[in-house]
């Protein structure tokens, strides 16, 4: 046993310093900040649209992985309203500690930024890219009382009637408006944009013969196609997808303006800005392991959305790339709200 008389100054202060220590890892606060991990409590997943969309399904999908793997629930808060800003805003507004997610989307981080110019965050730096969730590709599709069948009898069609052919979207800027307003600029089109708060009210009003063409991504019309309720025309990825495998390509079509088309749709999940790299990247990890289940590949790849594990960069790479691009064709058509 150490004497107390016989310590020097130098082990008195260390085991001063040892002891002190112990007692405060004995205090409650600090015993449960050390036992603490995230995720200790459940975390809200905001999706940005209406109930029924692509992210809808896919955000909740990722939730249910998640919820599985850390024993912790994963709750979707579905804030939908000016293409996905509202609730890109409330999570850009949130605490950085991992328990408020986004399940962002090409539209809200890409799009919005150049449509809606004072928006309350800025798709750079308000946000802590975390994981690239999946690509998704759009697919033109028309109501069965539109007498066309492919995409060159659909240009005909639209062209023979300018201003009269009209297309849903999920709302002004939505991927969806977007993706129709590039068709129409590469191959000289003038449609009449009808939007709506959501995809699925757009798909709905489509079924219902309300509107007459809709580009959105695959998951949200799968159903739909398979049972004949609307017609495929065309995808906008570079290869044709497995879900719809005898629907070609746009840029495959040949059509004048038209070759390397390419507007895909894509989601991820991103926090609030100045996130705990520890917690990033544990968040970055979970998704990727859960992209790669056999489950969750099966779900996703069945809707037509091609899973895309990758790490944090590669993913605010795609983000700043995007920007910049859909800007150009927001210029260029002269699209304004």
């Amino acid at each position: 046993m150490t004497s107390f008389q016989h310590l020097t100054r130098r082990q008195w202060a260390q085991w001063a310093g040892a002891g002190a220590l112990t007692g405060l890892a004995g205090l409650p606060g600090m015993a449960a900040a050390q036992k603490t991990s995230y995720p200790h409590k459940a975390i809200r997943m905001v999706i940005p649209f209406t109930p029924g969309g692509s992210a809808d399904i896919l955000g909740r999908a990722i939730g249910h992985e998640l919820t599985t793997a850390w024993g912790q629930s994963v709750v979707p808060e579905n804030v939908a309203g000016a293409g996905g800003s509202i609730g890109a805003d409330r999570v850009a507004k949130a605490a950085a500690d991992g328990y408020t997610l986004l399940m962002g989307h090409v539209g809200t981080l890409a799009v919005t930024p150049t449509l809606y110019p004072k928006l309350p965050y800025d798709p750079i730096k308000s946000f802590t890219p975390l994981a690239w969730v999946a690509r998704v590709p759009n697919v033109l599709v028309v109501h069965p009382s539109v007498p066309v069948n492919d995409l060159a009898s659909f240009i005909a069609y639209a062209k023979a009637r300018p201003g009269s052919v009209n297309f849903s979207s999920g709302g002004n800027g939505s991927a969806a408006h977007m993706t129709m307003a590039y068709l129409a600029l590469q191959a000289g089109l003038n449609l009449q944009h009808v939007p709506y708060k959501g995809t699925a009210p757009a798909v709905n009003d489509l079924v219902a013969g309300q509107v007459q063409a809709l580009f959105t991504g695959v998951p949200a019309v799968l159903a739909q196609i398979r049972s004949g309720q609307i017609k495929a025309i065309a995808v906008s990825s570079p290869q044709r997808i497995a879900a719809l495998p005898n629907v070609p390509t746009v840029a495959e079509t040949g059509l004048p303006g038209l070759s390397g088309f390419e507007a895909d749709q894509w989601y991820g999940v991103v926090g609030p800005a100045q996130m705990p790299i520890d917690v990033v990247n544990k968040i970055n990890a979970q998704i990727n392991a859960s992209l790669k289940s056999p489950a969750i590949l099966e779900r996703l790849q069945s809707e037509g959305a091609q899973p895309m594990p990758s790490t944090p960069k590669v993913f605010a790479d795609l983000i700043a790339k995007d920007l910049q691009r859909w800007r150009k064709v927001i210029v260029d058509s002269k699209m304004s709200l």
